[in-house]
């Protein structure tokens, strides 16, 4: 195992912990009354946002970046959405633990840190196809 492993290793857990933390909060939203959901939503969200701390200083300092031919373009994309998912659900956090500390329960609040996570949902998606699309159609980190 060398430290280019750890990139790989680590991504999965944003992914998961992201889509399944946005699941709890579209639960919430369906079902109001079920406050278990809210606060699934809400941890899930701050671990998928660490994950997403370590997938990407992973992605950054470990892994190996392609310097010409057709992997390169698709390099250069998974990187913008990886450094777009960080930034939306980084901002998307600390606004949810903002407003939860302020007390701020308002549906304009809960609506906006909802499409932050409906953003990062959606973002850290294509991140993950993308770098699938590295691994299995380009052999990149094989």
């Amino acid at each position: 195992m060398t430290a280019a492993h750890l990139h790989p290793m680590i991504v999965h857990f944003p992914i998961a912990l992201i889509l399944a933390g946005f699941l709890a909060d579209l639960l919430f939203i369906i079902f109001p009354r079920e406050k278990a959901f809210q606060k699934t939503g809400l941890y899930l969200m701050i671990l998928g946002t660490l994950g997403a701390i370590g997938g990407y200083l992973t992605g950054q300092f470990f892994t190996s970046h392609p310097t010409d031919g057709a992997i390169l373009d698709i390099f250069e994309r998974h990187e913008i959405l990886a450094l777009s998912t960080l930034v939306v659900i980084t901002v998307g956090t600390l606004l949810r633990i903002i407003f939860l500390v302020l007390k701020k329960d308002k549906p304009l609040f809960r609506w906006t840190v909802f499409g932050f996570y409906l953003a990062g949902a959606v973002l850290v998606s294509l991140t993950g196809l993308i770098g699938g699309i590295m691994v299995m159609d380009y052999m990149m980190g094989l």
